[in-house]
């Protein structure tokens, strides 16, 4: 029996996909404030280049950028080298940038289509991980691992939960504090790590007791949990599928179970680890469970594209049951070799994922994932009309296949 199945996406589910228009809704005070900087940069582009390709570029550089910072700080309480978080920093930069003009680009290049979709989507699924990690690194949150374990799956759930209200509304909704706000965020306290050194965190503010960090903690909690409740009262009261149900027909409340099946595990082995796995390493835990969340997230968006159910089980799943496993029988294998072939194991399964589901989107479509065929092209006709829809603006909000400036929720 293989272990993964030939087809992910059936011919019903493609059809959907292919006609999948893309609702949005955005209110950011910053997307308004960067629109004159985004298009100056676009139009630097060269329309040869894809848009796709422009995402992927960005998101390497991002990822690079944070796994230096992961390097120096591994367990988030070393006090990382200042060039460290100012590349961190540039590189968050570089993503954010060539996020946001990925759609523009297609527009320009008359290549939306709605691959486009998933693959930002995608990428900000990853790019969520190591960006919430490089911000625990840059304020030594390591010393206080209860608060970092929080910090960072806060995020990974509140993107979580971002495309869960859009797979039961059918709209993406942002707030005007939203993702662009949290990003450029991030970069001052990156800039400022890099700037006085990341020990400036642990100083008090004059006239408190209280030390910076726990003043970020605290602002940031106060920001997720507004955040959290926009979504969260669109979930029970924006279904518009039959009976109040999601777009595919399904419980509001059917996508808790898998996201569900990773920080439920991930919570209780940090808490039951012997040896301590998660403070010890918190950055390689981080990153093993932040991707599982990440394969899960990907998912999500296929459903809601397609109109289908989501399924409960993934192979990704394997790598965190390991841990458990080896927890429950009196750890017989030292839980940190473990932990690196469980973030072996999610890595290698979310490249095949993204690689298979990418393959047959672009056959289905004709289209090629990081190149713009020539003018004239016959192979492109199959795209839908949701290509052709993407070249229009509507109340400030840029669209590729109606798609937002920043497509995406952190």
């Amino acid at each position: 029996m293989k272990l993964y199945k030939e087809k992910l996406l059936s011919e019903l589910q493609l059809k959907r996909l292919g006609e999948h228009q893309y609702s949005c809704s955005s209110c950011s005070y910053l997307d308004k404030f960067l629109q004159p900087y985004w298009n100056w940069l676009v139009s630097k582009v060269p329309l040869w280049l894809a848009p796709n390709l422009i995402t992927i570029v960005g998101l390497i550089l991002n990822i690079v950028t944070a796994l230096i910072l992961v390097w120096y700080s591994p367990n988030a309480k070393d006090g990382a080298p200042r060039w460290a978080c100012a590349l961190c920093g540039i590189g968050l930069f570089a993503y954010q940038s060539l996020d946001a003009i990925d759609g523009k680009q297609a527009r320009r290049t008359g290549t939306a289509n709605p691959l486009g979709e998933l693959f930002d989507h995608g990428c900000d699924s990853i790019s969520t991980v190591f960006v919430a990690l490089s911000a625990c690194i840059a304020v030594q949150l390591g010393n206080h691992p209860g608060w970092m374990f929080f910090q960072c799956f806060c995020a990974i759930t509140l993107f979580y939960c971002a495309h869960w209200q859009t797979y039961v509304s059918g709209t993406l909704r942002f707030g005007r504090v939203d993702v662009t706000e949290a990003q450029v965020t991030i970069m001052l306290i990156l800039a400022i790590s890099a700037i006085f050194g990341p020990d400036i965190w642990s100083t008090k503010i004059p006239g408190t007791v209280m030390e910076m960090k726990t003043f970020l903690m605290i602002t940031a909690c106060g920001i997720a949990a507004f955040v959290a409740q926009a979504n969260i009262s669109v979930i029970f009261t924006g279904g518009i599928g039959k009976n109040g149900s999601s777009v595919a027909g399904t419980s509001v409340l059917s996508p808790i179970i898998p996201f569900s099946m990773i920080l439920v595990p991930a919570f209780i082995i940090y808490q039951k680890s012997t040896e301590h796995v998660y403070e010890n390493h918190p950055a390689l835990y981080i990153l093993a469970f932040g991707l599982v969340a990440a394969k899960v997230t990907n998912r999500l968006v296929v459903a809601h594209m397609t109109k289908s159910e989501m399924d409960y089980t993934d192979l990704s799943l394997i790598g965190p049951t390991m841990l458990f496993l080896n927890q429950y029988f009196s750890t017989f294998i030292t839980e940190y070799y473990v932990l690196w072939l469980c973030l072996v194991w999610v890595t290698l399964d979310l490249l095949r994922y993204c690689y298979q589901i990418c393959t047959e989107i672009c056959d289905y479509l004709h289209v090629e994932l990081f190149r713009i065929p020539h003018t004239g092209n016959t192979n492109t006709k199959r795209i839908s009309s949701t290509s052709t829809s993407g070249n229009t603006e509507k109340n400030g909000t840029n669209i590729r296949n109606n798609k937002p400036p920043r497509s995406k929720k952190k």
